[in-house]
């Protein structure tokens, strides 16, 4: 399995390496800030006295020529890594400001944000951009500063000013484009205050339905060869010229390639599963075929019954139908599962409408006495789409599983716009095995022995409607497929997150005394102020002596590195390629082409998962063995995924924990019930 890798980065070699700069104690528009403590460091020394560090925590330069009270600084570029990128993104944004881009914008990290019109737009309401982001890092790969080139997809910008919506709730207003500069509307400047005319909102989710403006649906095709062509043809148009490389002088060789032997490529033996009766590897086959890995476990009476809205009641029966019958080619449920269950219609709840679901609910299951022995699961068919604008009607959903789940009640919710589609063949194996997972059984496990290692995923979701983050901590013990322990904190609960932390640990150690290591998959870069406590509990509380590893897994969200094998039609480098991207930093590609004649479905082209290692002794990841190990523990874990057959590239260590804070921000009370603790109610 031959392969050839492209990277979307692009080296460059400085002409002037020793450069002069003017700083500043104080703060004016346009002006770069510099953290002493961090970005100023050994740069101050004879210049600046520890005190008046201390009293000057910021530093501030315009990158030009010195004016009063200017500390004068010479700055060796490739000694002061950190200062050269903030230095590099000041050109590189220059350029493009001066008329190149139409819109240009410092993202969080301060890299440079680029959009250009989209010509071929047609809409009335809106102009559709090409948005791009320039991110510069030192690499101890090709020794020097290099140049990322992502593809962001594309932006809307409304067609009316904001002088145009006079009377408009502005307090759904954010990003605005200001003559092509993007500022947030809460601290929009006096200059652009004074043109409303010529200050125009940036699409958000929450803006669109207040405008008239659907959702974007999400991209299910194969995104790699659309973002090849988009990178190159960006590099083409705009950064191999004279021109930019007067400012920053790229590699006339281009994008950085790998071939053999400057990757890596996961065992094949990483992706076989443990079903019923035999060994698999796609669950979306090998499922039906060989049975699931562990069945429902006791007691095995299980009753169903349905909550829907009255006029859907033709659509329960037919879903009832499915179940007991199966649908096209796929089998009725109980012959899929392994599992025997019964429709329990005394139980089923109809409301009339929407408003009064979550009354009507309440009011049947309040007082409701069970069978003991028995396990209840309730269908929610819910009359409000998947994509439903209206946060009101999407709150619905929430508060019904939230009852459902106080009430010791498991539940799953299909959306009505499916159950009568030619398709919903393709939807039953997912619902089914969510059903498995959520009574308890095992859908599948990796095929590996288990092993003297805990394992803790903590995952996080923002919510842009409620403007808050939660972090969700998933606890898994073993490789077996086995997760126990749910909890959800807000983002900064770190002492209640090491305390679950702390539970995880001593339940482990009971079952496993001579645990070698705690690994945690975090997902985000691990400060040292979050990192704090738990340490504190394991070391202090415990008394623990093993090493702690954290492995930060990021989605890519921003597509920020990617790599596309020339050698493939699809673009996409095998399941299971990593490769060294910075210090201890890897991307893994994590998909279903496992050789020449695999076939993967188009919303199977995943990108690829940025992995970041450390720990509380370094010189353990100096070792190759451990590394790749714990880079194939995050591969194993992405088979563990129980809500659909079809292969995730994130391991259920984040995705787990990162549904259960998705929904917890929407929940009445900030404790979730026990019993949504106990079973993976979120699936």
């Amino acid at each position: 399995m031959q392969q050839n890798l492209i990277l979307n980065i692009i080296p460059f070699k400085p002409t002037v390496q020793q450069v002069t700069f003017a700083f500043y104690k104080e703060y004016k528009e346009g002006y770069c800030s510099f953290y002493v403590e961090e970005d100023m460091t050994g740069l101050l020394e004879g210049k600046m006295t520890l005190l008046e560090q201390a009293d000057y925590p910021w530093l501030y330069t315009d990158f030009q020529e010195p004016k009063e009270g200017a500390l004068i600084l010479d700055i060796d570029l490739a000694v002061h890594t950190d200062f050269a990128a903030h230095y590099y993104r000041h050109l590189i944004a220059n350029y493009f400001k001066t008329g190149v881009a139409h819109i240009m914008h410092r993202n969080f990290t301060k890299e440079v944000e680029v959009w250009f019109l989209n010509e071929g737009s047609t809409s009335q309401k809106y102009n559709v951009y090409s948005q791009y982001t320039l991110k510069v890092q030192h690499s101890k790969l090709t020794n020097g500063p290099e140049l990322v080139i992502a593809y962001d997809g594309t932006t809307k910008v409304y067609k009316q000013s904001v002088k145009q919506m006079a009377g408009f709730d502005t307090a759904k207003f954010n990003w605005m484009n200001c003559n092509g500069i993007l500022h947030r509307w809460k601290y929009l400047p006096d200059e652009h205050k004074l043109n409303l005319d010529k200050v125009f909102p940036v699409l958000s989710n929450m803006l669109k339905p207040e405008l008239g403006i659907r959702f974007d649906t999400p991209d299910l095709t194969n995104r790699y060869p659309k973002y090849q062509k988009a990178i190159t043809g960006f590099y083409t148009k705009y950064l191999d010229n004279d021109t930019f490389r007067k400012i920053i002088p790229l590699a006339k060789s281009g994008f950085i390639t790998r071939g053999e032997g400057e990757f890596e490529v996961i065992s094949g033996d990483s992706h076989k599963l443990q079903f019923g009766n035999g060994i698999g590897k796609e669950p979306k086959t090998d499922l039906k075929r060989l049975g699931p890995c562990r069945p429902v476990p006791p007691p095995n009476n299980v009753k169903f019954f349905f909550i829907y809205q009255q006029a859907d009641k033709p659509l329960m029966e037919k879903l009832k139908d499915y179940f007991l019958n199966g649908y096209k080619y796929h089998p009725n449920m109980q012959d899929f599962i392994h599992q025997t269950f019964s429709f329990d219609e005394s139980l089923d709840i109809s409301f009339t409408g929407i408003d009064t679901a979550v009354k009507t609910i309440w009011e049947s299951i309040k007082d409701r006495t069970k069978q003991p022995n028995t396990k209840y699961f309730a269908v929610y068919i819910s009359p409000v789409a998947k994509y439903e604008p209206n946060p009101e009607r999407k709150r619905v959903y929430y508060r019904i599983k939230e009852m459902l789940l106080t009430h010791g009640y498991l539940s799953q919710v299909i959306f009505k716009e499916n159950v009568s589609k030619d398709s919903f063949n393709y939807f039953l194996p997912n619902i089914q095995i969510a059903v498995l997972a959520k009574l308890g059984g095992i859908p599948w496990r990796l095929n590996r022995e288990a092993n003297d290692e805990l394992i803790v995923g903590i995952g996080a979701f923002y919510s842009h409607t409620l403007k808050t983050r939660y972090v969700g901590s998933a606890f898994c013990f073993n490789n077996e497929g086995e997760f126990k322990g749910f909890e959800c904190f807000g983002s900064k609960d770190t002492i209640s997150l090491a305390g679950s932390i702390r539970e995880a640990v001593q339940e482990f150690l009971k079952q496993k005394p001579n645990a070698s290591r705690l690994i945690i998959h975090f997902y985000k870069v691990i400060s040292k102020k979050e990192m704090k406590p738990i340490l504190d509990t394991l070391y202090n509380e415990l008394n623990l002596s093993i090493p702690v590893i954290v492995v930060t897994i990021n989605k890519t969200a921003s597509k920020e590195l990617l790599a596309f094998d020339s050698m493939s039609d699809g673009l996409m480098p095998y399941s299971g390629t990593y490769l060294n991207v910075g210090e201890r930093e890897y991307l893994l590609f994590n998909n279903t082409r496992y050789n020449e004649t695999s076939n993967p479905t188009p919303r199977e082209y995943h990108f690829p998962v940025k992995i970041k290692l450390t720990s509380t002794h370094l010189e353990l990841l100096e070792e190759k063995e451990l590394v790749d190990l714990l880079i194939d523990q995050v591969y194993q874990f992405s088979r563990m995924y129980w809500k659909s057959v079809s292969q995730q590239n994130l391991p259920v260590t984040l995705a787990y924990p990162e549904m259960v804070a998705e929904m917890f921000p929407y929940f009445k009370y900030d404790k979730l019930p026990d019993f949504g603790k106990e079973s993976l109610w979120f699936l």
